[in-house]
């Protein structure tokens, strides 16, 4: 999973050089030391993050193939009733988001993230069990409380370790664990779709028992899997852990101080526009990624006189799709330094895979639309999640940032299952006409933002900010963070 290194670090710097001083040829040495951290970082820390977000997009989204196998009718679900069980989890995801985040460094990342995984787990199984529609909302809302700490929680996390060059190939790795939720949800649906009347239980409710085993197995193995931050990493070898330490403060900002919670931090985050912009974005990509992800297998089914595992496997290539443009493209981001561009270009394809939809078209054509919504989808939502903490060199406003953008972008999950309603299927043209005007506003703010930020640039090389600096030592400077002059944003 490893990428190049942070280009910077091939400069020379005497704390640099400090760890490499018995080495004949100290640059070349340490480079090739860094880059084998970094693959290090990646074996012990991305296995982890992926399966803990895989495994919450699926019992999350589950409830879609659960539907197929006849959860409706023996729950005496009728009118908007499923439509409201599926939304209703987003009501607690988005109160837990924001202060997830700022306890995450008090309960530490281990426990705190170990303690929402095995309670969503046992959650997500005792849904298969639920015998009424109440029980099902009160199952819903419990399960939205506990698992909405996890993407921002994994998201900040990964800050602790990678630099801003690496960032979004790794959250990216999230993006590709919903999409492999999405073909496996098909998969385990297909499979355990079998097992209806097994024990006198029907196919649905085996799907979210057996789905939501693994999440509480693996509650409890993060405990002792995941390392709170890199200085107690028992991965790393101590000459590792100062090489970390360096990586971290050659990254403009990154002070020891700045690492810290500051209560001043997260003041500065509630106020900075520029945040409320990204969450705004945010909000038309997550509507892509809520009604897509929930609904591919209802519109697919109405594209044909296909059964139910015919339309389980029908929606396997379309997410492995968006898991493989996500990776090649956050790739390129990393390298290049720029988000805004693609974050822009993939929403557009998305926009166009939704007139696709729209179109009065054929089977097949409407079908080659849900490629290319898959196509641009993880990628417009993925981005922005590592341009917007890429930009927050300080970790309260980062996690503050990070904490509304989620929250924020994820509201868009109350509204998307009511685009959807069974009695506009089977071409949902409303659900696909809103979800296509929402990512194109989304694409416009993205545009803006690349824009702005690339003026701000150009202002702070000119010099046009240095006065807000005068009279300050270098440390005053550092501790700026994102408004010191020096401070160049990622566009």
């Amino acid at each position: 999973m490893a990428d190049e290194p942070d280009s910077e670090l091939k400069g020379s710097s005497p704390s640099y050089e400090s760890i490499n001083k018995d080495a004949a040829e100290p640059l070349e040495i340490g480079y090739m030391a860094e880059k084998r951290l970094v693959a290090k970082l990646d074996r012990y820390i991305i296995p982890i993050i992926m399966m803990l977000y895989l495994f919450s997009f699926l019992d999350r989204v589950n409830i879609g193939n659960a539907r197929l196998y006849g959860m409706e009718e023996d729950l005496g679900l009728h009118g908007n009733q499923y439509q409201t069980a599926v939304s209703i989890l987003f009501v607690t995801y988005l109160l837990s988001e924001l202060p997830s985040n700022l306890v995450l460094k008090k309960f530490t990342p281990s426990r705190w993230i170990s303690f929402i995984t095995t309670s969503w787990g046992i959650i997500a199984t005792l849904t298969g069990v639920t015998q009424s529609y109440g029980g099902l909302i009160a199952c819903r809302l419990l399960l939205g409380l506990v698992e909405g700490g996890l993407f921002p929680g994994a998201a900040v996390y990964l800050t602790f370790f990678y630099t801003k060059r690496e960032l979004a190939l790794r959250i990216g790795y999230l993006f590709v664990s919903a999409a492999i939720a999405g073909a496996l949800g098909g998969l385990l649906g297909y499979g355990i779709g079998f097992m209806d009347g097994v024990g006198g239980q029907r196919g649905w409710r085996w799907i979210l028992i057996i789905e939501g085993l693994p999440s509480f197995v693996l509650g409890i193995a993060t405990w002792f899997l995941l390392a709170d931050n890199p200085e107690t990493a028992f991965y790393l070898t101590s000459e590792e852990k100062e090489l970390m330490r360096v990586r971290r403060e050659r990254q403009a900002g990154q002070t020891e101080s700045a690492q810290k919670f500051h209560k001043q931090d997260v003041y500065a985050g509630l106020k900075d526009w520029k945040i409320y912009a990204f969450c705004a974005g945010q909000f038309g990509t997550d509507t892509v990624l809520y009604g897509y992800s929930t609904f591919l297998p209802t519109v697919i089914k109405g594209l044909g006189n296909w059964s139910t595992a015919e339309t389980q496997a029908l929606t396997i290539p379309c997410y492995c799709l968006g898991a493989l443009s996500y990776v090649v493209v956050a790739r390129l981001s990393d390298r290049q330094q720029k988000r805004g561009l693609y974050s822009v270009i993939f929403g557009a394809i998305s926009v166009i895979g939704y007139g696709v939809l729209i179109s009065d078209s054929g089977m097949g054509v409407h079908y080659f639309g849900c490629f290319l919504v898959a196509l641009g989808l993880y990628v417009c939502c993925g981005l922005p999640l590592a341009w917007l903490p890429n930009n927050q060199p300080r970790y309260g406003k980062r996690t503050t940032a990070t904490g509304l953008q989620l929250t924020i972008g994820n509201s868009s999950g109350i509204m998307a299952p009511f685009l959807y309603p069974g009695t506009e299927g089977p071409r949902f043209v409303r659900g696909h006409a809103v979800s296509l005007a929402l990512v194109g506003m989304s694409s416009i703010i993205f545009a803006f933002m690349s824009w702005y930020l690339s003026k701000k640039n150009d202002r702070r090389r000119r010099g046009e900010e240095d006065g807000r600096i005068t009279g300050m030592s270098e440390s005053e400077i550092a501790e700026l963070g994102d408004k010191s002059p020096r401070y160049v944003f990622t566009v």
